[in-house]
Order: structure tokens, then C-alpha cells, then sequence
């Protein structure tokens, strides 16, 4: 056993699949599958169950998986102590998070303070940053939506209100505010499962027994706002963006959701088993110790909502 097959053997089992695996490690697959059989000889036991092409992880290979992660995330952080300690630099931090306009101005404040740092950003799913934390991809997630991993650490940045964007010249532009039954049979821009607006969207209207109607799906939730402006439907957007829009001009107008927990909260999660470089520790200082942003949560009761127009 060796740890070629221990790398080989963590992507197999990830994916379930070997095609998929071997892409990942670039390597062919008759090559992986052999790896993984000389590797279930050695221990004695099969790891996975398999019928025709499909694989899945049996019980044996779930139980050796929890190990292997322990052992190469132990020997990853050793190679990392090694670099930061020969590096003149502070060393490398990276951060993950679900849209990058969340983290721009905080990461090019951070690269200010801290020239020497080495900054790597991934723009990941609520799904991904999980598996990125456990694997030591990545240090930190900025995350919109609970991480449940075993061994998370995690500190609320913010919390923001999230705002109907709706385009100039719609019905309701210049209300003031709008409840979810009110906008049942209108068109939505969002984002595909697995993102935080996705998932804001779909418990709002579930909370109300209702289903969102979709125009439109994506991967990038910062050109939401766009589609919005061009007419291709309404959209729940963070404040932020209400801020940044307004800065370029984006044409788009905002309304308040008389909705329960219509807000995001930004979390920094950090895996507390993992090693943390200089940078990320600075990272994680810099980033804590200071307002992440200046939004304020509006009471959702103010006012009635004005009726639709029939």
C-alpha cells in the first residue's frame, strides 16, 4: 500500500464512478482500476460494490475512507508547514466562496495590508466548499448558507437584507414592498440548487405553499441582476448589490419582500483540525476584527403591502 493508492482510492470513492476519477487524476482508467484492485488485495477486502459499470462504496471502503482523509489531510498540512516555513512570504491562504462580489473589497483590503500573503480564491457551491474544507483545498469559505461538516468552526460576518429586484416600467416598480403570494405567477431569474438564493427562493414560496416560476437558471449569480434589468423576469438580490448596482447605473428597481427571514447571513467557516498558514491566520484576524458590511435589517411587518393592481 502506498500513498498513490491512497490518492487514487479518495477520488474514486468521492466521484463513485471511475471515469470521472481518472479525468480528476489524469490518468487512464485501466491504469486507476488496476491501482484500486492491487489495493484491495493488499487489505484483504473489497471497498466497493459493483454491478456492470456503476460503483458504490461499501461499508469497508466508507470506514477506510475516514482514515485515508485523516492521513493524507495530516500529510498535506505537513507539506504546507514545510513551504510557509522556507517561504520568505507569509505563505498561501485560500477562500472560497459562492459569489466573488461578496469578497472583492475584503480580499483587495486584505492584499493591501498583506502584500507578502498569497491569496487563492474559488468560486464554489455550498456543496463544494464542504467537500474543499474537508479535502484542505481551500482555508476558509465565506458561506451564504449553513456548512454541517464534522469538525467546521464558523463566525457570522453579516447580515443583510435581500431585495426584489424587478426591471424599470414593471408593475412593481415604485412599490415599496410585496408578499409572495402577490408574485406567484411571476417569471424568476435565479440560480441553480445549491446556491443561497436558490434555496432562499424555493423556502420563501414553500413557507406559502407555493413553487416558484422559473425563467431562468444559472451558475453566476452576479449577472442576475442584468437579466433582471433586460426584462427576463424578477429576482431576489442581496443588498449589496442594490449599493453596487446603483454605483453602474444598473437599471433595475428595488422592493422590500414581506416575507419571515428574507435576509443572508455571511458566515467565515474554517476547518479547526486543519493546518492554518500565517496568511490564514492573518486572513482570519483581518477579516473578524472589523464590520463586514454596513446593511441594516429593515422590520419586514412595516407597512401593508398594497394590493396588486387587477
Amino acid at each position: 500500500m502506498d500513498l498513490l493508492q491512497l490518492r487514487y482510492f479518495q477520488a474514486v470513492a468521492r466521484y463513485e464512478h471511475m471515469s470521472r476519477a481518472a479525468e480528476e487524476l489524469r490518468v487512464a482508467q485501466p491504469s486507476l482500476s488496476r491501482t484500486i484492485a492491487r489495493l484491495e488485495a493488499d487489505l484483504g477486502t473489497t471497498l466497493f460494490d459493483r454491478r456492470g459499470r456503476r460503483i458504490r462504496l461499501n461499508e469497508y471502503g466508507a470506514m477506510f475512507l475516514r482514515h485515508v482523509d485523516r492521513a493524507l489531510s495530516e500529510l498535506d498540512d505537513g507539506r504546507r508547514a514545510l513551504l510557509d516555513a522556507r517561504d520568505t512570504g507569509l505563505g498561501r491562504v485560500g477562500v472560497a466562496s459562492e459569489t466573488l462580489l461578496t469578497i472583492t473589497h475584503l480580499l483587495g483590503s486584505f492584499r493591501a495590508a498583506y502584500p507578502r500573503a498569497d491569496v487563492r480564491l474559488h468560486q464554489s457551491t455550498a456543496e463544494e466548499m464542504d467537500r474543499q474544507l474537508r479535502a484542505g483545498e481551500v482555508d476558509f469559505c465565506v458561506a451564504s448558507q449553513p456548512l454541517t461538516g464534522a469538525n467546521l468552526d464558523s463566525v457570522e460576518l453579516a447580515r443583510e437584507e435581500v431585495l426584489l429586484a424587478v426591471p424599470r416600467g414593471h408593475w412593481l416598480d415604485g412599490r415599496e414592498s410585496v408578499t409572495i403570494p402577490e408574485i406567484a405567477h411571476e417569471p424568476f431569474v435565479t440560480t441553480r440548487p445549491g446556491h443561497w438564493q436558490r434555496a432562499l427562493l424555493d423556502r420563501m414560496f414553500a413557507s406559502e405553499g407555493l413553487t416558484p416560476l422559473l425563467s431562468c437558471e444559472g451558475d453566476e449569480p452576479g449577472a442576475s441582476q442584468d437579466m433582471i434589468s433586460a426584462g427576463l423576469g424578477i429576482g431576489l438580490i442581496p443588498a449589496i448589490s442594490r449599493r453596487v448596482g446603483t454605483e453602474s447605473h444598473v437599471p433595475v428597481a428595488w422592493v422590500h419582500m414581506v416575507a419571515p427571514d428574507c435576509h443572508r447571513v455571511l458566515t467565515l467557516v474554517w476547518n479547526r483540525d486543519t493546518y492554518l498558514s500565517d496568511a490564514a491566520l492573518k486572513f482570519r484576524e483581518f477579516t473578524t476584527s472589523r464590520p463586514f458590511m454596513t446593511h441594516r435589517l429593515p422590520d419586514p411587518r412595516r407597512g401593508r403591502a398594497p394590493r396588486r393592481p387587477s
